[in-house]
């Protein structure tokens, strides 16, 4: 079955959450008061004053046991995640195959605008409780501000109609794509699998002029991957059954790129 290069899409595509990694946020002080929480799906329905105290003692526990804070709790398919700044402390609940270098990245911008705001306003709340009708939807603004970008990309939804289409092609076991931090925006496989298989994959590195081309690996069970990154925005990873020669496969992901760049375009 051959590439069809199809690029004319629904000019309308409702945003879905489906493939949306984040599900919760709370933000709260370092005696676990939380001031803030935020649902992103529907997936889990948490009460924020039973969670903040409930991981903040944990935290406490934590370090009087073993002399340190964890950062990640792993529950199944989903993790806590908690980044400490300063008095303020964030925890993200997500699915485990979320990417914790962009999660700092997002937290990082809600804090420095969230302390900013919170010094103008002299709110000291590791010492009182805030009681601010403006204070939640300065928070709100903030949150949407750093989350908008990740959970309102119509291309990326086009992008993603496009690759769900390269299943019914013989040659391609699998499609995955992540952004250039790591964030998963689309992969063919469950959210398990793709935990694991992310673990395992170690890329050849192929380098020219301090820029990375193309990756390739060879799995265990003979099948392979060859990858490249978009537009230095994205990287698409192509994982090809055995029997497909090299040089078709090279073929189809040249095809592949040359078609979600002039959807990015």
């Amino acid at each position: 079955m051959g590439i069809q290069d199809r690029i004319s899409l629904p000019s309308v595509i409702k945003r879905s959450y489906d493939n949306t990694n984040v599900h919760n946020l709370f933000i709260y002080n370092r005696s676990g008061i939380c001031i803030y929480g935020r649902n992103f799906t529907d997936y889990f329905q948490m009460e924020k004053n039973l969670v903040s105290p409930f991981i903040t003692a944990l935290m406490s526990f934590s370090k009087e046991m073993i002399g340190k804070k964890f950062k990640t709790i792993e529950m199944g398919d989903v993790k806590f995640v908690i980044f400490e700044k300063g008095p303020i402390n964030y925890n993200i609940l997500c699915d485990t195959i979320e990417n914790e270098m962009f999660l700092e990245e997002v937290i990082t911008k809600i804090n420095k605008k969230l302390t900013t705001y919170m010094r103008k306003k002299k709110f000291h709340i590791d010492k009182q409780i805030v009681y601010d009708g403006e204070f939640n939807n300065i928070i709100e603004e903030i949150v949407d501000e750093a989350f908008s970008k990740e959970f309102n990309l119509k291309i990326e939804e086009e992008i993603i109609v496009y690759l769900k289409e390269l299943i019914d092609i013989d040659e391609i076991d699998g499609a995955i794509l992540l952004t250039d931090r790591g964030k998963v925006i689309y992969s063919s496989y469950n959210k398990i699998y793709l935990k694991n298989f992310l673990k395992e994959v170690e890329f050849r590195v192929k380098i020219y002029n301090n820029s990375i081309l193309k990756l390739f690996y060879t799995l265990n069970d003979k099948r392979f991957i060859f990858s490249e990154y978009v537009q230095k925005k994205y990287l698409l990873i192509l994982v090809f059954n055995s029997h497909v020669k090299f040089g078709v496969a090279e073929h189809y992901l040249t095809q592949i790129v040359k078609s979600v760049k002039k959807l990015l375009n």
